[in-house]
């Protein structure tokens, strides 16, 4: 019997400490829930947390088959690019070594999920009454990029995200390095006639984007008291991510993956959910991507 593939959690290259804590206690709360399987994580580029480590770790446990979850919500060219390449260099350091890619966490259903419970927490944690939310608009805050492709993501989530769900609508803005700002963003809001706005960050883990995001929109709401705003939390280690990640894990490895422990789900995706573009050889296209 194969050997099924440990589990590899990449995240996108950070240098911010308390980031990398965050998602450090997601990878040790998702191995202590599947102790069956070798599970280990690390950012690609400079980090205090380097993706090289885990890979190392993994492999001196005599692991030489890796199923690779990128831990973000936004796929994009740079992204794909950087985790390529940092794998490429792993392959390098270890001919024996393969690895499985699977696609970005975002945005999907379970997400969603939790996205929506972040907004009723923020209103008070009581039930929402259809008008209560009629008269909520939501700010959905991405971190910022200088790519297009995954400033359109968050654009894509914030759709996703009214559809059906009864706000009075949900726009977006970002931290840094594109338009509009946090600040913009509520100007926006309020001239569609928001008198109650949730800010909404759309990254996994607390650290310095949702501080800048915090203090952006304090900010704005000193200067704007007529105007009710709100903030909600990240998403955080929820049940939902843990499982969403089992089930990136499962559509990578196929049926070499393995099947004990908790968050079973169903192996592959919601409709309409992005492939990650890879840069090196798949099966076939849309298909998790093979290195090594």
């Amino acid at each position: 019997m194969t050997t099924p593939p440990a589990l590899l959690i990449a995240g996108i290259g950070t240098r911010d400490e308390k980031r990398a804590d965050a998602f450090r206690d997601f990878v040790r709360e998702l191995g202590a829930r599947n102790p069956g399987l070798p599970v280990a994580g690390g950012f690609t580029g400079q980090s205090p947390l380097p993706l090289t480590d885990a890979v190392a770790r993994l492999a001196d446990e005599g692991v030489t088959r890796f199923a690779v979850v990128p831990l973000t919500l936004i796929p994009s060219e740079r992204a794909e690019q950087d985790l390529t390449a940092a794998l490429d260099r792993e392959v390098e350091l270890r001919p024996g070594a393969s690895f499985l890619r699977a696609r970005p966490l975002g945005p999907h259903p379970r997400l969603l999920t939790v996205l929506e419970r972040r907004l009723d927490e923020a209103l008070g944690g009581r039930p929402r009454s259809p008008y209560d939310r009629a008269e909520t608009t939501v700010l959905l805050v991405g971190p910022g990029s200088t790519g297009p492709d995954a400033n359109a993501e968050v654009h894509r989530a914030a759709r996703l995200l009214w559809e059906g769900r009864g706000f009075a609508g949900v726009e977006t803005a970002f931290v840094s390095l594109a338009a509009p700002d946090v600040a913009s963003g509520l100007d926006r809001c309020a001239l569609l006639g928001a008198r109650r706005i949730v800010v909404l960050p759309y990254f996994l883990f607390a650290g310095a984007a949702l501080d800048r995001a915090l203090q952006q929109a304090e900010g704005w709401a000193l200067a704007r008291p007529e105007v009710e705003v709100l903030t909600a939390e990240v998403p955080g280690p929820a049940e939902e991510l843990l499982e969403l990640v089992l089930e990136r894990y499962r559509e990578a490895a196929g049926d070499g993956a393995w099947s004990g422990g908790a968050g079973s789900g169903e192996a592959g995706s919601a409709a309409g959910d992005p492939v990650a573009v890879s840069l090196v050889e798949s099966a076939h296209p849309g298909s998790p991507a093979h290195v090594g």
